[in-house]
């Protein structure tokens, strides 16, 4: 991601928002440089001699180190923090993967870049669950600057080290998820056929029985029912069928072990199905249909890292938000730091989700947070959240307090190309069960 005008304006107006609600338990001084540490790790010193060169003009944007092998830099990370590690796969005695799994497991907060030149998608697959991005060899400078910049971003999205490390540490989801990872490498293959896309995903029966219930659910309105993965990737497209794999990948892991008592993973997976229908529906004949969708399937993640990782602090905010009365989002960043949309919007990133996406997972509970904008993925996630009955609060199961909803005076801040009672309609259409449609 290149920071654009727009982009730098959303990180400015976060960080200011962060510094005025001053919220959460107190954070550790790491003595963190504000320059940003790179880490570049290969066995080549003339690939290492290439980085210094190319990667000079940023010279006063990051602080750059260079190590031949992994054993030079686990003493230069022993010595002080980095932000970001890029190693190359094939090194001698210690090899990318070694040395990102020791990473991962002491400096889970470091966002883990790793350059393969591998072709094999076992391999692929294996190295997926170490690395936050994966970029093959050979690769351009500008490439491995974007995906740099895009990850530093996105630290500050979440200023908290703490938090960081939580969203670091996830190991019973690949940092991106394999199949999905898998079928986006397939899918920038201009040659990659729908019959290739379906036996990749066939290959994991999980993610396909998740798959076929979500084509097969009111989400898509189907005139028969489809029982076969090939038929969902003739019916729906390679971009449709893409965001499904992720968003089923993740589900058909999703476990409600140690979340909350009051945490209702049916109600949850329910009410985001709703949403992402009604975004989808809110977005249809636009440019970005295919990101709303998928903003809207993947608008509650978060609650995914937090059910997993700090399933005591969420309970704790649950607790808060009922005895306060407060939003839940204002009781999980009084207790933990973060709402769980923000927690959400950093771990899809990560993974590297198209901006729009993670721009509108971060900020579906209060859109106008960055400022004036038109109508787009954002807008559409909000409009929806808004729109369909229950919200995300009402997942629990407990008397909380409603979230925030825009109106009509929002959608047309936006330029929306419909009126609220148009929206409305839309929405109220397309999330109704099949035997009201009927």
């Amino acid at each position: 991601m290149v920071l654009n005008v727009r982009t730098l304006r959303y990180y400015n107006l976060y960080g200011a928002a962060l510094a005025r609600r001053n919220v959460g338990p107190p954070q550790p001084d790491y003595g963190i440089d504000p320059m940003k540490r790179i880490l570049f790790v290969d066995d080549e010193a003339q690939v290492l001699a290439g980085l210094r060169s190319r990667l000079h003009r940023l010279r006063s944007e990051w602080d750059m180190s260079f190590a031949e092998t992994g054993a030079k830099a686990l003493e230069l990370l022993a010595q002080s923090p980095f932000d970001v590690i890029v190693t190359d796969v094939q090194m001698p005695q210690m090899d990318g993967a070694e040395l990102l799994r020791i990473v991962s497991r002491q400096w889970p907060q470091m966002v883990r870049i790793l350059l393969s030149g591998y072709s094999d998608s076992a391999q692929i697959a294996r190295l997926a669950s170490l690395a936050h991005q994966s970029l093959t060899k050979p690769c351009a400078p500008q490439q491995l600057e974007s995906v740099v910049n895009r990850c530093l971003a996105l630290q500050e999205l979440l200023d908290s080290p703490h938090l960081r490390a939580v969203v670091g540490r996830i190991r019973t989801v690949p940092a991106m998820p394999q199949v999905y990872s898998r079928l986006r490498a397939a899918l920038a293959d201009e040659a990659t056929s729908a019959r290739q896309i379906a036996e990749l995903i066939a290959a994991e029966p999980a993610v396909t029985a998740k798959v076929l219930q979500m084509v097969n659910s009111a989400f898509f309105r189907l005139a028969r029912r489809i029982t076969r993965i090939d038929q969902a990737v003739a019916y729906l497209g390679f971009t449709a069928i893409r965001n499904l794999t992720l968003t089923a990948e993740v589900f058909s892991s999703w476990s409600q072990s140690g979340a909350p008592a009051a945490f209702n993973f049916d109600r949850m997976q329910k009410h985001i199905q709703a949403v992402a229908t009604a975004a989808s529906a809110l977005a249809r004949d636009t440019a970005f249909a295919d990101d709303a969708m998928l903003a809207g399937l993947l608008h509650d993640i978060g609650y995914w890292v937090l059910g997993a990782e700090l399933p005591d602090e969420l309970a704790r905010a649950v607790d808060l938000a009922l005895r306060k009365r407060m939003l839940l989002e204002s009781a999980e960043t009084a207790v933990i730091g973060a709402s769980h949309a923000e927690i959400g919007a950093y771990l899809l990133g990560i993974w590297g989700l198209p901006y729009p996406v993670v721009e509108a997972v971060a900020h579906h509970h209060a859109p106008e947070r960055i400022g004036p904008h038109e109508f787009d993925t954002l807008a559409a996630l909000a409009v929806a959240h808004s729109l369909v009955p229950e919200n995300d609060a009402g997942t629990f199961g407990t008397p909380l307090v409603p979230d925030a909803r825009v109106d009509a005076d929002y959608l047309e801040a936006v330029h929306a190309p419909f009126s609220w009672s148009e929206a409305q309609a839309r929405a109220a259409r397309d999330t109704q069960p099949d035997e009201v449609r009927s």
